[in-house]
């Protein structure tokens, strides 16, 4: 009988030994953060995060305009909102270049909300303004409230191919608010613009990077807890 216990024992202890030298499961990589930019303006500074794991080229011809700086200088020229509507909850702003010849780099591939699963319908909604579909370069504009009448028509999209929808607003809509009621002129402004051109335009003083802090890496695993050592033979 303490034959057969001793065997017992050392049995238990090599399986336990042998899960000791076992290394542990490793962590999960982390997902890599989306950017983060800031846009300062005369009336306050405006935070997006750009969905670069969603819209992957609009948002790389966005920050290469952000990271050489060709931002600096331009304005929110335009406020789009119902005729006769006052209140600072709907509509859009619309900024960028305005096609500065000096500035503009090429356009770029459309980035439909089909293929991107992002919507307008969301509050704070950063978009690409274009002509036709892959005509975008450096003007962009900010939603206010539901527009999801800016997506693309998942029934006809070659009908209406809607707009290149690429972040959200997450830090200082009061800004966006702000500009959206601005006085706009009558008189300025051609074809669905008319009207909606600012008398005075917001002026950009700069567009940059904002530090963003990598997620919490997962835990990795616990080992599994050692078997039980067998019950010593009668």
């Amino acid at each position: 009988m303490l034959r057969r216990t001793l065997l017992g024992l050392c049995a238990a202890l090599a399986v336990t030994a042998a899960q000791a030298e076992t290394p542990p499961a490793p962590s999960a990589p982390a997902a890599k953060p989306n950017p983060r930019v800031k846009i300062e303006t005369a009336e306050g500074a405006i935070v997006v995060e750009l969905f670069a794991d969603k819209a992957p080229i609009t948002v790389a011809n966005y920050l290469k305009y952000v990271d050489r700086g060709l931002f600096t200088g331009a304005t929110f020229y335009r406020a789009s909102k119902p005729p006769g509507y006052t209140a600072a909850d709907y509509g859009l702003i619309q900024g960028g270049l305005q096609n500065n010849p000096a500035k503009v780099l090429p356009p770029i591939a459309h980035e439909s909300t089909i293929k991107t699963g992002l919507t307008h319908k969301t509050q704070g909604t950063i978009s690409m303004g274009r002509h036709a579909p892959g005509s975008a370069q450096a003007d962009w504009s900010i939603t206010l409230g539901d527009m999801s009448y800016l997506d693309a028509d998942p029934k006809n999209p070659k009908a209406n191919p809607g707009f290149a929808a690429f972040g959200q607003v997450v830090e200082g809509l009061e800004v966006v608010q702000k500009i959206i009621v601005l006085p706009t002129d009558p008189n300025r402004g051609e074809g669905a613009m008319k009207g909606e051109m600012l008398v005075k335009p917001v002026r950009i003083m700069r567009v940059s990077r904002v530090p963003v802090a990598p997620p919490a890496t997962a835990p990795a695993a616990a080992p599994p807890p050692p078997p039980a050592a067998p019950a010593p033979a009668p």
